[in-house]
């Protein structure tokens, strides 16, 4: 049996300060709306082909809306297309986007790690920034997005 050789990237989905934004949070970011713009991206750049190629691994395995947060699997033959492809992922819906790659490894419990300690010091950067206005309403979401982190696995 050969086990399947996978990258993990975790990266951050920032709101492009270039663009038009007239709304405060115009966009929510999940995995469906992340895997369509990585396919139309890899479509647009690489063709057919390349798409097929990327498409046997890429997934993607936790989305935090609040701290915009990604982690995403990726062959390890194809995981350079992947993350070029993102690189060039210039809109999500309507909402001008821009990935930017914070850690890439070779293990889910790295990668993990990895996004727990960008997931909580956005985290704590969010709480100083709301600071009185923060409520359990607003807490508790983001503690669910951490239990869900901590579960993550294959």
């Amino acid at each position: 049996m050969v086990a399947f050789k996978n990258r993990y990237m975790v990266m951050e989905v920032l709101l492009d300060p270039a663009g038009d934004i007239s709304k405060e949070n115009p966009i929510t970011i999940t995995q469906t709306n992340i895997v369509k713009a990585i396919k139309e991206s890899i479509l647009v750049n690489f063709g057919e082909c390349g798409l097929a190629a990327s498409l046997g691994s890429l997934q993607v395995k936790y989305v935090n809306h609040i701290t915009k947060l990604c982690v995403i699997r990726a062959s390890r033959e194809e995981y350079q297309r992947v993350w070029s492809a993102m690189t060039m992922v210039r809109t999500i819906g309507s909402c001008p986007v821009i990935f930017n790659l914070l850690d890439l490894s070779g293990s889910i419990r790295a990668c993990k790690s990895a996004a727990m300690k960008c997931d909580e010091a956005k985290f704590e950067q969010y709480k100083l920034v709301a600071g009185d206005r923060l409520t359990p309403e607003i807490t508790q979401p983001m503690q669910n997005c951490l239990e869900k982190l901590k579960l993550l696995e294959h």
